[in-house]
């Protein structure tokens, strides 16, 4: 039998088949939902302390999207903080949470159980850490609160990430350089005016409700932090998230009397897993855009949400669900 030889234009026109087929593949990806479940009746999102800005954002969202996805139960979850929110997304005990990006790194690097699975819908705001003492107190600088009584956030909270981390840079050990208080934002203030600590850390967005109450009513101010960034970016891993910036002079005027503070911020994400539906997260993070404004309103910090930089959601790459969100947007 003679071998029959395909020609030049046989084979052009099977590679331009293929191309049309690959083209014909990219527009069904694009157009059909890819949902890989029956959209969700209920989600848990973990939220953070009571008083805290990440309390706050999840209730008022919860309204949101009440009002988007009226059949959707929206069940909220408080928390000690970023590193709790975070093992209980991977760990499916929650759907939704905030973290901070330092946090959610800090997960990955030690390789817990589910880091791999992690996604980000959002980059939301920026919290500020916040070295707060009586405006009498000795201490200028974190080297300063050696021996001190100092309260740095619960056990599973990204506070207590970022003091243990900031102390470190100021040349001091948590566990045995200061005496370290481990309680929340809803009780530091109060043991702040009780004398029954010296220093706070708190690391939130501008300004936090309950820090902006204590400078009304006991006279605070803050310790310049900002300095540290180099020392801390030193210490390599999670760390590197932090980066100098300054706490304006309007956050807290009775406080800050007029003058910045340097500090040190960090970014937080809106965090998932590649369990949550397609449609759902693209719907979810709609949401999350749109109500910006809305929820700016109550929670400041809010409305630094910006489309443009949301996308962003380093150390996580994005659910597939934001990333079609983002695109359907995009100009």
């Amino acid at each position: 039998m003679v071998p029959v030889l395909s020609s030049p234009g046989r084979r052009r026109a099977l590679r331009g088949g293929t191309a049309a087929l690959a083209v014909l593949g990219l527009l069904l990806w694009w157009l059909l939902p890819l949902d890989d479940g029956p959209p969700n009746d209920e989600i848990t999102v973990s939220t953070g302390v009571r008083s805290g800005v990440y309390e706050r954002y999840g209730m008022l969202l919860r309204t949101a999207l009440k009002e988007d996805m009226p059949d959707l139960e929206v069940r909220l979850k408080p928390s000690e903080g970023s590193q709790q929110n975070v093992e209980r997304v991977a760990a499916g005990t929650a759907d939704f949470t905030i973290a901070a990006a330092d946090a959610v790194e800090a997960y990955r690097l030690d390789r817990r159980p589910g880091a791999d699975r992690l996604r980000g819908l959002a980059r939301l705001y920026d919290d500020y850490v916040q070295l707060v003492v009586p405006r009498t107190s000795p201490v200028h600088e974190v080297e300063q609160l050696r021996g001190k009584r100092v309260a740095v956030g619960q056990l599973g909270s990204g506070v207590r990430l970022i003091a243990e981390r900031v102390l470190s840079a100021g040349g001091l050990d948590l566990e045995h350089d200061v005496q370290p208080v481990s309680i929340g934002i809803d009780t530091m203030t109060s043991a702040l005016k009780a004398d029954r600590i010296d220093a706070f850390f708190w690391s939130g967005g501008l300004p936090t409700a309950s820090v902006h109450r204590l400078s009304e009513e006991h006279d605070i101010r803050f310790v310049e932090i900002g300095g540290l960034v180099d020392a801390l970016h030193e210490q390599g891993g999670a760390s590197r998230y932090y980066r100098s910036s300054v706490i304006p002079a309007d956050a807290y005027p009775s406080a800050q009397q007029g003058a910045e503070v340097t500090t040190l911020a960090v970014a937080n994400l809106l965090v998932t897993t590649d369990r949550a539906g397609t449609e759902l997260t693209e719907r979810l993070t709609r949401t999350v855009i749109d109500s910006r404004d809305h929820i700016g309103r109550n929670v400041h910090a809010v409305q630094l949400v910006d489309l443009r930089t949301a996308i962003y959601t380093a150390p996580l790459e994005l659910h597939r669900g934001a990333r079609r969100y983002y695109r359907s947007v995009k100009p």
